[in-house]
């Protein structure tokens, strides 16, 4: 089954991968794999149900947001490569420097692609802005979070 990862993912495409996201050959591979392994449909793409069965994603508060973030406007699904380009904003900036090329644009992990796409998070309607109701939300989903952290550890 491990072989599995590296037998449908050609060469070129890790190679196209690493140059847009900065992952490393060994990285993408084991990515690949869970990838695949989240892939309940056995379709080469996920849904956002097969990432709410991810637990970290379940129990963190900001969970759907994150899962949102896979996903275009209008789509249901996500490839490999889509997946890839969303995990690539939570690399850290550090690893620019070793990626660095004048003919490329702005790595996907740099500090405003960074802020951009936190901001996304945010900003529910995609109006561009983050509205003071969109901003309580996160607020008070953070809050009853926390509330229940506290009440498990007493």
């Amino acid at each position: 089954m491990g072989s599995r990862a590296s037998t449908l993912l050609r060469e070129e495409e890790i190679e196209e991968i690493k140059k847009e996201t900065g992952f490393s050959h060994s990285q993408i591979t084991r990515l690949y794999s869970r990838f695949t392994s989240l892939d309940k449909g056995e379709n080469g793409t996920l849904s956002r149900e097969d990432f709410q069965r991810i637990p970290e994603l379940a129990i963190n508060p900001l969970g759907d947001r994150i899962i949102n973030a896979f996903f275009p406007e209008g789509e249901d699904q996500v490839n490999f490569r889509g997946f890839m380009r969303t995990l690539a904003h939570f690399r850290p900036i550090e690893d620019n420097e070793k990626n660095k090329n004048a003919t490329t644009s702005e790595p996907l992990n740099s500090r405003t692609n960074k802020l951009l796409f936190a901001f996304r998070l945010y900003d529910l309607d995609r109006d561009d802005k983050i509205s003071r109701d969109e901003l309580l939300q996160v607020l008070e989903k953070v809050d009853v979070e926390q509330k229940m952290s506290i009440r498990f550890l007493h």
